[in-house]
């Protein structure tokens, strides 16, 4: 698993459910599509069961899974949050991921509630979500100035018409977790600097290496972290 601040956070949570005695790491990954997250978890030694409506996107996975040698650790199962409890028994995953996930659903609340219940004693939930102010930033730099108004102005950072049913900035995911009875163990930015370097410049080896140790500490760092493409939170039940 590269060394990005999500990847150190999720290899951090399978190493602590390994040492409560978790054998295999039971993950679940609602919204997992093709695995670009399963599949490096799964490489890692964990059982992940990918929850995610889209067939195509399934069977996309499975081809990966083959070639990755790690089939034998991904269970894939057509559905969404609202199918959690009926793929997985309350309780039951040392990991829970809900990436890209939060924007997209009708209700925040149910969905943080379906992955809460789906986590074990002493597990973690692992959120990825769109970052409203990175949004508004990009809009305005390729000219679209009309719609980062619309998109400030919109109390969900979604404005009519939008793909987004809503994105989030620091403050408001953190509440959306404090209320649904989750305690926010850490909160980092996702893609702070990386997409500004151009591509050939990022494929020199030594400005890969620089530029991924300061990807690293740029997440955890306010206001850098406040600028990220997206936000990732690691939350815990109460």
């Amino acid at each position: 698993m590269r060394a990005d601040a999500v990847r150190r956070a999720l290899r951090t949570e399978l190493e602590a459910a390994r040492a409560r005695g978790a054998e295999p790491v039971r993950v679940v990954d609602v919204g997992g599509g093709t695995g670009g997250w399963a599949v490096p978890l799964a490489e890692f030694g964990a059982a992940v069961t990918v929850i995610d409506p889209s067939p195509d996107a399934l069977a996309n996975l499975r081809r990966r899974a083959v070639d990755a040698g790690v089939a034998e650790l991904i269970t894939a199962v057509q559905g969404d949050t609202e199918a959690l409890a009926d793929c997985v028994p309350s309780g039951g995953a040392d990991l829970v991921l809900g990436h890209g996930i939060l924007e997209v659903v009708d209700d925040v609340g149910a969905a943080l509630a379906a992955l809460r219940a789906a986590t074990a004693p002493g597990g973690a939930i692992s959120l990825l979500v769109a970052n409203k102010y990175a949004t508004l930033l990009r809009m305005v730099l390729a000219g679209r100035v009309i719609e980062a108004h619309r998109l400030l102005d919109d109390p969900d950072g979604a404005p009519a018409g939008d793909i987004l049913a809503r994105r989030f900035d620091v403050d408001s995911l953190r509440t959306a977790l404090e209320e649904a009875g989750l305690e926010v163990s850490s909160l980092h930015g996702y893609g702070v600097l990386a997409d500004l370097v151009p591509g050939a410049t990022a494929e020199d080896p030594g400005v890969a290496e620089a530029l991924a140790q300061l990807e690293l500490v740029a997440a955890g760092t306010s206001p850098l972290r406040e600028m990220a493409a997206q936000l990732h939170a690691l939350a815990r039940p109460r």
